[in-house]
């Protein structure tokens, strides 16, 4: 019998997931966020616990003080946060109020929207990688029905009013766009033209808002769009650099009027957010030792500190504490290193919370590490099996983590690369499954 390939008779979009998938994570996530009640919010704090610093930014651009105000009181205008999500937060508010149950159940189910559309994704991502036969589909099938209904991969679509389900997506989408443009998983075709325009297109703007949602995630843009470009072969190089130049205008653009306007209010060049150098120093107080720390300036406007704060004016403020974060770096080296080597330890193996009863701290614990161990393992299969796209991936996993080892690791940063962990742990545990009768019936057993 011929083996199934993506140009075989009767295959019409052989990397297109059920759509069901998709109904099914959405359906999941909007009625466990509805009947656990997680969009009831609670006030402590002024509702601080409402999406944070960009919640407190959407309530000032409602009540008229503009982009402003992370903390607490009036204290000014802030880069603190990029745009996209306090923006969202603000249109919501508009509409159905500011702080109020029916905001917090609409901007979830934002969430959840965003955190489903995932599913179709790494179907794609994985039945491209592994291919559209029997046990390819599996894995796909397996790593998508896994995301839309295993309670780790939602739980932040769920409970956090912030933007990770949807920086997850849009870096999921982005490597969708990347393997279709190198054509992973697909048979040559003479003529054919994958790098297309409207793909390059695509990337920049993706890019675009990505830069403006998590910019940490930017560390891996260069090397996605060089693999891009090398996959179109020395002939035809010249004829796709145009296409990837306007990528890159389209990029600039999405980001310049943020850079601007962080120009015009603060005279400094802030290319996505300002709070850097205040972070570092935070990261490196005796008292945090190597753990997050909450809001790294307090959000009661008696503290002294935050009084420090809005006395300086922010930017003042970063850069003075940014200063003596270098300071100690500098007469602290080995401190320093090895803070940033227990984080790495936190990122993948999970962060300590020891008000939490043993029992439940150990399986949290013991759950959140397994996944990151299959993930690995995972990968380093594929790169040894010489699967399709491995060595980008491979970089994803070293550059996006790089960031938060150095300053604050916590486990929602690990949540964009969360779909590459699924789709690698299904392929380590598929891996063991030798025979093709084994995965004809776990195929049936997904669908």
């Amino acid at each position: 019998m011929k083996p199934l390939t993506p140009n075989s008779p009767g295959v019409a979009r052989p990397f297109r997931a059920p759509i069901r998938i998709f109904w099914v994570a959405l359906a999941v996530r909007i009625l466990y966020m509805t009947l656990a009640h997680t969009f009831h919010v609670r006030v402590a704090q002024d509702h601080f616990g409402f999406g944070w610093e960009a919640g407190r930014i959407a309530r000032a651009l409602v009540t008229g003080y503009g982009y402003a105000d992370p903390f607490a009181g009036h204290s000014g205008p802030t880069s603190w946060v990029p745009p996209v999500y306090p923006l969202l937060l603000a249109g919501i508010f508009r509409v159905f109020g500011i702080y109020t149950a029916a905001s917090a159940w609409v901007a979830l189910a934002v969430s959840c929207v965003f955190s489903a559309a995932i599913a179709p994704a790494i179907y794609e991502i994985a039945t491209r990688c592994f291919g559209v036969q029997q046990r390819g589909r599996s894995i796909a099938l397996w790593s998508a029905w896994i995301w839309a209904v295993y309670p780790g991969a939602l739980q932040y679509a769920v409970r956090w009013l912030w933007d990770m389900s949807i920086t997850a997506c849009l870096f999921s989408w982005v490597l969708v766009i990347a393997l279709r443009a190198r054509g992973i998983g697909e048979e040559p075709q003479e003529g054919r033209i994958r790098q297309t325009t409207e793909r390059w297109v695509a990337f920049g703007l993706l890019w675009g808002i990505i830069a403006l949602s998590n910019a940490t995630l930017l560390l891996f843009l260069p090397i996605c769009g060089v693999w891009m470009l090398l996959g179109v072969g020395k002939g035809r190089i010249l004829i796709t650099l145009p296409k990837a130049i306007l990528a890159g205008l389209l990029f600039l653009a999405c980001i310049a009027p943020w850079m601007a306007r962080n120009w015009s209010v603060f005279h400094a060049f802030i290319p996505m957010r300002g709070n850097f150098g205040a972070e570092l120093y935070s990261s490196l107080l005796e008292g945090n030792n190597g753990f997050s720390w909450g809001p790294t300036v307090p959000v009661y406007d008696h503290a002294p500190e935050y009084l420090r704060y809005k006395a300086l004016g922010e930017h003042a403020y970063v850069m003075q504490r940014g200063a003596l974060a270098n300071e100690y770096i500098r007469t602290h080296r080995l401190t320093f290193y090895g803070l940033a080597v227990k984080r790495m330890y936190f990122f993948w193996f999970g962060i300590p919370h020891t008000d939490n009863p043993i029992a439940q701290e150990g399986f949290r614990i013991f759950s959140y590490a397994f996944a990151s161990l299959a993930g690995l393992m995972g990968l380093a299969l594929a790169l040894r099996r010489r699967i399709p796209a491995s060595g980008l991936f491979l970089w994803a996993f070293a550059l996006i983590p790089l960031t938060y080892y150095f300053v604050i690791a916590e486990a929602r940063f690990r949540h964009p690369l969360e779909p590459l962990i699924t789709i690698f742990g299904v392929f380590l545990f598929q891996s063991a499954t030798r025979t093709s009768q084994s995965d004809a019936a776990l195929t049936e057993s997904v669908r």
